[in-house]
């Protein structure tokens, strides 16, 4: 049976080219929730977290532009971290190192990644290792406590009563009687007296001190030091320097344990806060979120284990040594025992008082300093006369103070 013919259906058309309606690959899809474990020195930035629109270092930064370079997130993510669930564990100060830091956020994780990773972060900056975490962890709000480290020269342990020079030793109670202070310390307690911007008894202000004990002295560069360690749930801002600095403060006997327990009361009390240079953060601990996933199959525990020897390494090679040699040459604590701790009364006041409390030794400083700094001045009028006499071509004696403090006649000639 003939059909007629169709001259649409029996027209060719012409080829039309394929369309590739592909999308371009994202590589980031395969981004898993991690947690990254850092070390850092935190001598050159200004401290952990960044500082968006600031022209400063930080470590965030360092390490957000290194995933980048890296390929290991999306580029946008540099800048938008949100993105990628990015959470740091801990914030540090400005100048504050850090041995086992963990961030928790989005990337990928390939068999090279820690290497290409510190390939782009400077040398004081390492990626130590990579774990797979839940899709909902936070290591901020699932770490169950923080340890923190305190180096010192062990003569911040002398007796009041003792000439202090960098030769000075701890004698065989030493580290004992420093212990039974810090001790004190231990348990729960209101740490209002310890921070600033906190009522007496605020709920917020109290806090649960695990351990803090001053570890055996060594010697480095000529002197005697001390790690003192203090492990807590979590710590409010110059809390561990101030808690450093009481116990310093009652170990030498510039007070009595009692100033200790005044602290945690209603009234006020001035704490001295000793110098952040040998504060450094340890480790931070998920021992909760370890018992229950570890091991599952597939998630790893957030220990340290596998990389002590590198973060130990770390820590001599960066930490330690820049603290021992930043103190050898500036002397801060030398300074601070000899200038700011002796200023201290520990007097109890009202909580709402603005008074400061009366103290001689700060009253004494503070005349020396008027004084000195009048001096200064004087000498400077009295050389800028001679300059004038000088230029003027006066021939005259003039009485002028030299640095030793002795007067003596200078002849100026013309």
């Amino acid at each position: 049976m003939s059909r007629n013919p169709d001259p649409v259906a029996d027209s060719v058309l012409p080829t039309q080219p394929k369309v590739d309606d592909a999308r371009p690959d994202y590589p980031w899809k395969r981004s898993k929730k991690v947690a990254c474990m850092l070390s850092f020195s935190g001598k050159d930035y200004y401290g952990m977290q960044r500082n968006p629109g600031d022209e400063i270092k930080t470590i965030e930064d360092e390490l957000l532009a290194a995933l980048n370079k890296s390929g290991q997130i999306d580029p946008t993510w540099e800048t938008a971290p949100q993105k990628a669930f990015f959470v740091r564990a801990s914030r540090t100060d400005k100048g504050v190192s850090a041995a086992r830091m963990v961030v928790s956020l989005k990337m990928l994780q390939e068999a090279d990644t820690i290497k290409k990773v510190n390939s782009f972060l400077p040398s004081d900056i390492r990626l130590q290792h990579i774990v797979r975490v839940t899709k909902n962890f936070n290591c901020q709000s699932q770490a169950d406590a923080r340890t923190y480290l305190y180096l010192t020269p062990t003569f911040s342990f002398s007796p009041v009563t003792d000439v202090v020079t960098e030769g000075w030793r701890c004698g065989p109670d030493t580290i004992t009687n420093v212990n039974n202070v810090f001790k004190s310390f231990l348990g729960v307690h209101y740490y209002h007296n310890y921070t600033s911007g906190k009522l007496p008894m605020e709920p917020s202000s109290q806090r649960y001190i695990m351990e803090f004990e001053a570890g055996q002295p060594f010697e480095k560069m000529g002197m005697e030091w001390s790690v003192v360690k203090v492990k807590g749930q979590s710590f409010m801002l110059h809390q561990i320097r101030k808690m450093v600095g009481l116990g310093v403060a009652v170990a030498r006997g510039h007070t009595s344990m009692e100033t200790v327990k005044n602290a945690w009361g209603m009234e006020r009390i001035d704490i001295p806060r000793a110098p952040g240079l040998g504060l450094m953060l340890d480790q931070i601990h998920y021992d909760r979120y370890n018992k229950k996933f570890a091991g599952d199959g597939v998630h790893e525990g957030l220990g340290w284990e596998g990389q002590f020897e590198a973060v130990e390494k770390f820590k001599e090679d960066f930490i330690f040594s820049d603290i021992i040699d930043t103190e050898v040459k500036e002397k801060s604590m030398l300074t601070w025992m000899g200038q700011v701790l002796p200023m201290h009364t520990f007097t109890p006041r009202h909580f709402e008082s603005e008074v400061k409390e009366s103290s001689p030794i700060r009253s004494a400083i503070l005349k020396v300093s008027y004084d000195t700094e009048r001096e200064r001045k004087s000498i400077d009028v009295e050389e800028e006369g001679i300059k004038k006499a000088r230029i003027s071509g006066d021939e005259e004696d003039i009485i002028v103070q030299t640095q030793n403090g002795q007067k003596e006649v200078e002849n100026v000639p013309a």
